[in-house]
């Protein structure tokens, strides 16, 4: 019997706890619920006085002495906020594969040569164990491509698709697709939209059709796996007997001329192909073809600022990648007949008055303009101690090669003056990988 009333009694006590527990909660509750509500007509009650432009109401004086007192209250200025810099992540990628690359494959970076030149066969129609064996002797940093290289659209594809694939790193993919008559796609079986010489587009006075030729030539270069075009031609024809330039000039009037250049680099870089202007300074003037030796002209610095440099500048402002230097031999900006390719003269008139910081590319250093004068270490050298950033089909590859590995080895040229170059030339490679 006392058992049981023992156990009604603990029963009953513990029933009375839960309820006092509940009480508690709701009477706390309750008083978050009138705090809030308190805080809210308060807010409310602040807000409108300030709203009406009245003051708030000034507490009654009290005796207590914090109240009372008169000294003023410093507030401090806030400490000011930290900005974090922000990182350029393109840089950061480039400085990373950059400093992992050994000396060696710094060098050979800078060389932009034939599959030919790479592999040693007579004509390169395919790429195989030949080309993932030279690339991992020699990892060059572009690969141009001519008329014998390109057969059908299926075998070029494949064929870059695979050099592509035996790569340690990115490639620049390269051919001369101008329109007209410098048009190695166009001029091949492929089938592809071909595109009238530039002097008929300029002829137009249109800049939008010098556009649409960019975005058609882009577009279908894109399609085969090329990422670069040895195009456009910028040079202003001033001498009409220049048939070197001729009809791949946008013509003689330099106004027209230089809404055309960055019309057409508007295009193709649109399409994901880029483009590169030449030939630096100009060719227009000329009657010789540096293909077959010195070619020589006698313009003026003012002469140069006032017609060739702006289209270049325009170009420049439009996006292009590249410029290409010629190997155009101009007294009056080197002080000699030193090639504007081998000119650090030239090369930073180019850098530091059109403010171009893009790869330079030296034009093709098997042209007689170079090799009657140069050996082909030499014409290396020289074309990176005056700024150039990559150097186009040597005479002798391997030889040049050799020759700048050596000029850096042994502190003729300095390893970063090499890094300088190839932070231009992967911020091109990279840029697509940051969109």
């Amino acid at each position: 019997m006392n058992d049981n009333k023992d156990t009604e009694r603990r029963v009953y006590r513990h029933k009375r706890r839960i309820r006092n527990q509940i009480i508690a909660y709701i009477s706390l509750v309750v008083i978050i619920a009138v705090l809030a509500v308190g805080g809210v007509f308060a807010a409310k009650y602040i807000v409108g006085r300030l709203k009406d432009g009245k003051p708030l109401e000034q507490p009654e004086e009290s005796s207590n002495e914090f109240v009372e007192s008169e000294e003023p209250i410093t507030i401090s200025d806030p400490e000011p906020e930290t900005v974090e810099e922000e990182v350029n992540w393109l840089d950061e990628m480039v400085n990373a594969c950059i400093a992992e690359m050994p000396i060696e494959d710094k060098v050979a970076g800078l060389f932009f040569i034939t599959p030919e030149a790479l592999t040693g066969v007579g004509t390169a129609v395919k790429a195989g164990d030949g080309t993932k064996e030279a690339l991992g002797t020699y990892a060059v940093g572009g690969l141009v491509y001519f008329s014998q290289n390109i057969k059908s659209e299926e075998q070029l594809t494949e064929m870059i698709a695979n050099t592509t694939l035996y790569t340690r790193y990115p490639l620049f993919f390269a051919v001369d697709e101008e329109g007209g008559k410098v048009s190695r796609v166009a001029d091949s079986s492929i089938e592809v939209e071909k595109i009238s010489p530039m002097a008929e587009i300029g002829a137009t006075g249109d800049a939008q059709n010098a556009y649409e030729a960019g975005v058609t030539i882009g577009a279908y270069l894109k399609r085969l796996g090329f990422n670069l075009d040895f195009a456009p031609v910028a040079d202003v024809l001033v001498n009409a007997e220049n048939t070197t330039i001729g009809d791949r000039s946008f013509g003689t009037d330099a106004a027209i001329v230089g809404q055309m250049v960055p019309s057409f680099v508007t295009g193709i870089e649109e399409e994901g192909v880029s483009s590169c202007l030449k030939h630096f300074p100009g060719l227009g003037d000329t009657t010789e073809d540096t293909h077959n030796g010195m070619a020589v002209t006698e313009r003026t610095l003012e002469e140069f600022q006032t017609v060739e440099f702006p289209v270049f500048k325009a170009g420049i402002d439009a996006g292009a990648d590249f410029v290409m230097v010629s190997h155009v031999s101009a007294p009056a900006l080197t002080g000699d007949n030193t090639p504007a390719s081998l000119s650090g003269a030239v090369i930073g008139i180019l850098r530091n008055d059109l403010g171009f910081d893009g790869i330079v590319i030296t034009d093709a250093l098997n042209m007689t303009a170079i090799t009657d004068y140069y050996t082909s270490e030499e014409a290396a050298v020289k074309a990176i101690q005056g700024g150039a950033d990559m150097l186009l089909m040597p005479e002798d590859f391997e030889a040049a090669y050799q020759g700048l590995l050596q000029a850096v080895q042994d502190g003729t040229i300095s390893e970063e003056r090499i890094n300088e170059s190839l932070r231009r030339i992967y911020r091109v490679k990279y840029a697509d990988r940051m969109e």
